[in-house]
């Protein structure tokens, strides 16, 4: 058998070899720690772990800290969907590899070459990240809906602060009557709020958790009016002139980027089929013209 299938038969035991070593012979107190890290309570003499636990913990093991905070980041931009929690991705993530890897191997084994043991290595690590591409597409897309619904959100939150409420029922007020990402965050942070947490926190959580530049200055502004006494009547206000100038200013710089978009579709796809259906013709009839 050649070297590269060698190295191709190594590339997929050796993972499957390493997760069954940690899955089976892992440290049970170090297993617990992990266990109780994301988020469930766990007793010292509890009953046995699961095949799901077991893979999910000897998952997180092998991976660095940062790239679980970086997973964690996405699924709170993502808002964190009830079917897609930390650990069932953390879980997915080594199950979707070792798939990625056996139809890799058995499409390398039909005619074992340098291009199909690469074909194998990308196919692999293409199943192994897919979850952070689908988690990570729709955090943006979140983020995005949430920075066009901001100046909305102000607006509602300024006419209620005008009309006399406060701000927390100002913000109870736009999180009720609003639709969409932006109205979720607003209500969460006033649970945050109603179940003991500081308001401070609470705001710098939201700004955490949505990681857009436009709700992290609100946010900040805030902050800032309420450690300092100033009226948040006209700190509303004035970052709802802000928002809606960003807002038009988005719009204007979508609008200019429209032409230079449209110009290459437009050389390489309906200009030369204009010229066939215009020319055409008359090329023909020349071209019969002279070989008649």
């Amino acid at each position: 058998m050649q070297p590269v299938a060698y190295a191709a038969i190594l590339a997929v035991v050796a993972p499957v070899t390493v997760m069954t070593w940690f899955v089976f012979t892992g440290d049970r107190a170090g297993l617990r720690n992990i266990q109780a890290n994301l988020g469930r309570v766990s007793k010292a003499k509890g009953p046995a772990l699961s095949i799901n636990e077991k893979l999910t913990l000897a998952s997180q093991r092998i991976m660095p800290k940062g790239y679980v905070a970086w997973l964690d980041r996405q699924l709170a931009g993502a808002g964190r969907p009830k079917d897609w929690p930390l650990a069932r991705l953390i879980m997915v993530k080594p199950l979707l590899a070792l798939a990625g890897a056996v139809g890799g191997y058995l499409f390398f084994a039909g005619g074992p070459s340098a291009q199909r043991f690469l074909i194998m290595v990308g196919l692999t690590a293409l199943c192994y990240f897919t979850p952070d591409l689908l988690v990570r597409n729709r955090a943006q897309k979140r983020r995005e809906a949430i920075r066009l619904e901001l100046p909305v959100a102000l607006d509602h939150m300024l006419i209620s602060v005008q009309a006399g409420l406060g701000f927390e029922a100002a913000m109870g007020r736009a999180g009720t009557s609003g639709k969409g990402p932006m109205a979720e965050e607003l209500i969460r942070t006033l649970q945050d709020i109603q179940v003991g947490r500081s308001r401070k926190d609470a705001y710098l959580a939201m700004a955490e958790r949505v990681d857009v530049p436009d709700v992290r200055s609100f946010i900040r502004a805030v902050v800032q009016a309420d450690a300092y006494g100033v009226a948040i009547a006209g700190v509303l206000k004035t970052q709802a002139e802000d928002m809606r100038i960003k807002r038009k200013q988005r719009a204007e710089e979508h609008a200019m980027k429209m032409p230079v978009k449209m110009l290459f579709p437009l050389i390489f796809f309906i200009l030369p089929t204009l010229f066939i259906v215009v020319l055409g013709p008359t090329v023909m009839s020349i071209v019969s013209l002279f070989t008649g």
